[in-house]
């Protein structure tokens, strides 16, 4: 056996919405998908409603956005002051350089979105920070140090 991929399924309060908040952070659309099929060119919607599934990508990454049964949201808040811990998935974007995970986390507040822990060089050669999704989900940003 060999697996050849794995795609995280994020539950998402609204599809097209969680698709822009990706663009703004440099993800493309993929696909879209309502009760009436795909929606041409990962449009949020069409004459059948809203997109209830879809995808974004970057690189060789994949993500799908599912309305509904598959997975569940976060909370926005955390649970204790200071914590960014939330009920949502947590995942880990690896970055080329600790040059992008300062780019990406400048593009992030230029676009208002809520950074949990700052852009901060780790004991283990990592510089990372964390990124909250309108839905509670998690993101950890970070490259190696020795990368540039």
């Amino acid at each position: 056996m060999s697996v050849q991929s794995v795609t995280p399924v994020l539950n998402v309060s609204r599809v097209g919405a969680s698709m822009a908040w990706f663009e703004s952070l440099g993800w493309k659309r993929g696909f879209s998908w309502n009760d009436g099929g795909m929606i041409c060119g990962g449009a949020d919607s069409n004459e059948h409603g809203a997109a209830g599934f879809g995808s974004v990508c970057s690189g060789k990454a994949e993500i799908f956005l599912c309305c509904g049964g598959q997975g569940s949201r976060g909370t926005i808040f955390p649970k204790f002051p200071g914590d960014d811990a939330t009920d949502g998935v947590w995942m880990s974007w690896w970055m080329e350089s600790a040059a992008e995970v300062d780019a990406l986390h400048a593009r992030a507040v230029a676009n208002g979105m809520t950074v949990t822990y700052p852009p901060t060089n780790k004991p283990w050669g990592v510089r990372e920070f964390h990124l909250r999704h309108p839905d509670g989900h998690m993101f950890r940003v970070s490259a190696g140090l020795n990368a540039e």
